[in-house]
């Protein structure tokens, strides 16, 4: 279906939205250890997160945009309402949970909606399973595998610093939290930006504007860097708190080892072009830390809580893109 240039504008525009609400909803991932561990204040914080979350199109390739662009549902089928349904859903659900100070997937919640667009126009046909069971299977692994580096690194830094004093460690790391928050920040953006591009690639595609292989024109990457970096600097706050204190107490050792077991995570799924979740992913990092003190300084009914929201995230947001689908079929 052709639309207007209007409303190619206006979902653009929606596309966008999304990206912004993505990095205000996500700002906690970014900066909830260094805020927690006093290394920064929640602007200047906001501020370096949103810098690192800029410029990561500099670092990495765009694979996980042409994840998203087409291998989650089938191209063909994509159209202006599959892209308006999937963005509805997504957003909607962004805000749901950061009203509510849930550190919920922005990213599955736009997998979610792309699925449930997708299928609410094509049925299952609709499906790439290959795309859709590589990014499900994320879900496990990124926050297992975030724990599993966090937890190896706070051993090595026991070792390590061994004879040190509780207070020259702290010095140290709290210089070495500003690295560890920097790359974290690199790590989510550009897995995270990369998922708008592909969403606003694949439109272009799909209105005829753009032809051959896929490829994501530069200012669709800048747009989309630009918006996430503003939605990190409007930060999110209740998630702050609940990333940042609520699952377990952190001093700046360890919020650099979750930092940068986080860091590790994200730059190889980005490689690999996984849509991967940066909030699950510091999150198993966080309680991997706490676990490595002992398993009681992780608040596990908090830890769970957020789990079941990872779980309900993608077909919740699939049910509200469905039913702005069929809403946006009947409306245009």
């Amino acid at each position: 279906m052709m639309i207007s240039l209007t409303a190619l504008y206006a979902l653009i525009a929606i596309a966008l939205l999304f990206d912004f609400l993505n990095g205000l909803h996500d700002a906690a991932n970014s900066i909830a250890t260094i805020v927690s561990t006093r290394v920064l204040r929640p602007q200047y914080a906001v501020l370096w997160a949103a810098f690192f979350n800029f410029i990561a199109f500099m670092f990495f390739g765009l694979h996980v945009a042409q994840t998203v662009g087409k291998g989650i549902v089938v191209a063909d089928i994509v159209d202006a309402y599959v892209i308006f349904g999937a963005l509805m859903g997504a957003i909607i659900w962004n805000v749901i949970t950061w009203v509510l100070g849930i550190p919920s997937s922005s990213s599955h919640a736009l997998i979610g909606g792309l699925l449930g667009a997708g299928v609410a126009k094509a049925g299952s046909a609709a499906v790439v399973w290959s795309g859709v069971l590589k990014t499900v299977s994320a879900i496990v692994i990124s926050p297992a595998l975030g724990l599993g580096l966090a937890l190896m690194l706070v051993l090595m830094l026991a070792w390590t610093t061994l004879g040190m004093t509780p207070l020259a460690v702290d010095k140290r790391f709290r210089k070495l939290q500003l690295v560890s928050a920097s790359l974290y920040s690199l790590g989510h953006g550009g897995n995270d930006a990369q998922k708008t591009m592909g969403i606003i690639t694949v439109l272009l595609y799909s209105q005829g504007l753009l032809s051959g292989d896929f490829d994501v024109p530069f200012w669709v990457v800048i747009s989309c860097q630009a918006a996430m970096g503003l939605g990190t600097l409007a930060g999110g706050w209740k998630i702050v708190h609940t990333m940042g204190s609520k699952i377990t107490r952190l001093t700046p050792a360890q919020g650099f080892c979750a930092e940068t077991g986080g860091a590790i995570t994200l730059f190889g799924f980005t490689w690999l072009g996984v849509p991967v979740s940066t909030t699950h992913t510091i999150t198993g990092a966080i309680v991997g830390v706490g676990a490595a003190r002992r398993l009681s300084a992780v608040r596990w009914n908090v830890a769970s809580s957020i789990v079941v929201a990872w779980v309900v995230t993608l077909p919740a947001a699939g049910l509200i893109a469905a039913a702005f689908y069929g809403l946006a079929k009947l409306v245009f």
